[in-house]
């Protein structure tokens, strides 16, 4: 690993540094590549004996390859490559230590193919770059070895980025820097960022619920800066939005020393098990602990899936007694007396106001007003809610329910969804506070009854238990990052199915929480066509909120794809194009950058691209893309490496963040809720898609008109669409043109405030693939530590 301090820094942050590194057990060796007048006796005695890498390397740094292993070292074979002198016997009494079997070889020898053949490891010096070294490995047949674990390369103190360089020899994957660094108490992080003891509810010593009196408390502190990350259109490759969100925040406060908190969606268990892996960011910019982050959290999905049931159950069973009961005994069993007393519920009386029935005395009701009361007449045909489950299970797409004997015969088809799709989860994540969640919970609509007229959660009595359900997961989470900078994490709505962003209630108490000064850098799903512009016309609706900078991130291997490069299958090695420089394939796919730009202009939100930089990447690849998007409208491009150095990677972009943010914001939203709705999608379809015009099914054109007559027609769109390319055409990637955008059907969450119209095919429930994540995951009994997450 290598860090990089700024030009500017002390002896006092030199010695800070090196006191870290000697209580860091994952750190074997440490070097210094620092200028003489930072040489001091009081730093080099500093350094514990057993790590110090002696003065003869002052001219050499680190470069580790990622192809890590967890995998022991004793026993294993590694050889050293080109290796003379002090450093031949450092590296080789430090593998040795581990129990290793260590063999040398020149570049010339004859036997260096074998050797590495049968080795575990090859440790080499070179005075070349990290991209000729893969090369070579490559001809050598090392790398695509199974059993070749880790290439260590070691390069001349002119290829460092800075003048003060600490060298670590350390293999580290993501888990394990997250485990290797000890979170702060949470109560302690609490104190820090201003809350008070009564605000917090501590699950464990690592995360805490807030509630949500502070936004009483500090309804009259100023708001910071309101900083979204967004991305260009994703592939398979990844883009890496949460690891900027997190260098850019680590950043932001460890080292420009401003207040900053990062606002995160909660990850479904679905893909971390399936095989995205987990969503708590990566390398040396995470959110720990990473695990804890990843799996259950606290609860909050968990909630969500048990509210979601509960409306199914209640469906399902008040069809079967509506079809198997009189109104007379529905009615006495729906308001039964006790000790010798009729009542109706709080809930039952809005049902009859709603009915236009003004009467609270359930003996008074006349035999039409009670079988208007008893009768919810669903018709199966016409149920819409969902069973939910946060798993992706591929068989629950479609299935049959009923076929019990008890059941009598009323069975029906219908289907699961994965739990983030739940409308609850949009609830969660728009909503402003716990009696806003309740009115939009009521307002849920389950089905349609046989005389179309809609029917809602208010209506079959569970909003009550709905909300009780979820008290506690409208508070958000409270986590930090390597570096200590504080993380909300909650909610987590898909972005191609739902809005796809954390909630409004973790970003305004952040905001409020920074104070003026301050920065809020928050998340969207997917790619800015899809994640921002929900973002900009349904969540800042929603919460009233204005963000001042959209943070745009690249990379230059997605580029590449949309430029033309070939496909790519997860765990295969990469095409040749992805790793070799290819100038053309960078421009040509620069195309989809510049559309993303331009989709943030139409919001007037100043843009900074931030380019995720990976090592096979050239800087003539870096300098085309960040000239073609400064040239395209952005207020600055720029490289980050927060991935390996953490909060010190993303210094430059916090830097042009905040000159950015400095800008006057000219925000609008894309289109007026008064406008209709096909001209609403129209308006996405054409402004931000690049469509030339809309196709709608009759089946959607006739549920457009339905809900202009239920007075839904004033509502945000969310568009349900392919997340892999701005048209609804998977494998069209750049910038597609000349399509016409198929509207299959629209549906709409009323309590979540949005009508979805359906592009395409869309599934609700994603499947395991051939060999999923969950393979590598597992957990020590004697130590309890989990293992293979990522």
């Amino acid at each position: 690993m290598q860090i990089c301090l700024p030009r500017q820094c002390t002896e006092e942050e030199v010695l800070e540094e090196v006191l870290r590194l000697n209580e860091d057990a994952n750190v074997h060796g440490v070097f210094l590549c620092l200028p003489p007048s930072l040489l001091s006796r009081r730093i080099l005695n500093t350094i514990k004996p057993e790590k110090d890498v002696d003065g003869y390397l002052l001219c050499v740094c680190v470069y580790v390859s990622p192809l890590c292993s967890d995998a022991p070292l004793a026993g294993k074979t590694a050889v050293l490559v080109g290796l003379e002198g002090p450093l031949k016997v450092i590296l080789q009494v430090l593998l040795q230590s581990d129990g290793m079997e260590v063999q040398t070889s020149l570049w010339s020898s004859d036997s260096l193919q074998k050797l590495v053949r049968y080795s575990g490891w090859v440790v080499t010096l070179a005075k070349m770059n990290s991209n000729y070294i893969f090369q070579h490995c490559q001809t050598t047949k090392c790398a695509a070895l199974p059993n070749l674990h880790v290439i260590l390369a070691l390069f001349p103190l002119s290829l460092c980025c800075s003048p003060c360089t600490i060298g670590v020899c350390c293999m580290h994957s993501d888990i394990e820097i997250s485990r290797a660094q000890t979170p702060k108490p949470i109560v302690q992080l609490a104190e820090e960022i201003g809350l008070l003891p009564e605000e917090l509810e501590a699950y464990g010593c690592t995360k805490a619920k807030v509630r949500l009196s502070l936004l009483t408390r500090l309804q009259h502190q100023p708001m910071g800066k309101y900083v979204l990350v967004a991305g260009i259109t994703p592939t398979p490759l990844g883009e890496g939005k949460s690891t900027v969100t997190i260098g850019l925040v680590q950043a932001l406060s460890a080292h420009l020393k401003l207040n900053s908190f990062a606002c995160l969606r909660q990850p479904s268990q679905g893909p971390t098990f399936g095989v995205k892996g987990g969503a708590a960011g990566g390398g040396y910019a995470q959110v720990i602990p990473m695990e804890e982050f990843n799996l259950h959290l606290t609860g909050d999905i968990h909630a969500i899936t048990a509210a979601n049931n509960l409306v199914a159950a209640a469906v399902d069973a008040r069809i079967l007694h509506e079809a198997t009961q009189s109104d007379k005994a529905l009615y006495n069993r729906l308001v039964p007396s006790v000790n010798g007393v009729r009542r109706f519920s709080p809930i039952q009386l809005g049902r009859l106001q709603r009915l236009g029935i003004n009467k609270s005395d359930p003996s008074t009701l006349t035999p039409e007003e009670v079988s208007s009361f008893v009768r919810l007449d669903l018709d199966p045909a016409k149920v819409t809610w969902q069973r939910v489950v946060d798993t992706n299970d591929r068989f629950l797409r479609k299935i049959t329910v009923g076929q019990a004997n008890t059941e009598k015969g009323h069975s029906r088809q219908t289907q699961f969804d994965i739990a983030v799709a739940s409308e609850i989860m949009a609830i969660l994540a728009l909503t402003d506070g716990l009696a806003d969640m309740k009115s939009r919970l009521g307002r849920m609509v389950v089905g349609s009854s046989r005389s179309g007229q809609p029917v809602t959660a208010d209506d079959l009595g569970v909003t009550g238990a709905l909300a009780v359900l979820m008290k506690d997961a409208i508070k958000p989470t409270l986590m930090q990052t390597l570096e200590g900078t504080p993380v909300f994490v909650h909610a987590g709505p898909f972005a191609n199915i739902a809005h796809g962003n954390s909630s409004v209630l973790a970003d305004q108490l952040a905001l409020k929480l920074v104070g003026k000064e301050g920065y809020v850098v928050t998340e969207a799903g997917f790619g800015a066509d899809i994640g921002m512009e929900k973002f900009f016309n349904i969540k800042c609706r929603a919460s009233g909120l204005k963000p001042d900078v959209v943070v745009l991130v690249a990379t230059i291997r997605a580029l590449k794809m949309h430029g033309g490069g070939p496909s790519v299958t997860a765990g295969v090695p990469l095409p040749k194009e992805y790793i070799d420089e290819d100038l053309h394939l960078v421009s040509e796919g620069c195309s989809n950058l510049k559309k993303q730009i331009e989709i943030a202009h139409l919001f007037g939100v100043p843009v900074v691209v931030a380019l995720n930089i990976f090592k096979t990447d050239t800087e003539a690849e870096i300098d085309l893309v960040c000239r073609i998007a400064e040239a395209s409208g952005a207020s600055a491009a720029v490289p980050c490496h927060h991935w390996t150095r953490g909060g010190r990677g993303s210094v430059e972009l916090a830097h042009a963040v905040k000159e950015a943010a400095a800008q006057k914001s000219h925000f609008r939203f894309l289109y007026s809720l008064q406008t209709p709705i096909v001209e609403k999608i129209r308006t996405i379809a054409q402004k931000v898609y690049g469509a030339d015009d809309i196709e709608l099914s009759p089946e959607a054109q006739a549920k457009i008109e339905y809900y202009n007559q239920q007075g839904f027609d004033t509502l945000p769109v969310c568009m349900a669409k392919t997340h892999l390319s701005l048209s609804h055409m998977p494998d069209k990637k750049g910038v597609p043109t000349g399509f016409i955008l198929p509207i299959r059907d629209v549906r709409a969450s009323i309590g979540a405030g949005f009508i979805y119209p359906l592009v395409g095919t869309m599934s609700t429930m994603p499947g395991l693939p051939t060999r999923p994540c969950f393979y590598d995951i597992d957990l020590d009994p004697n130590t309890e530590e989990i293992t293979g997450l990522f």
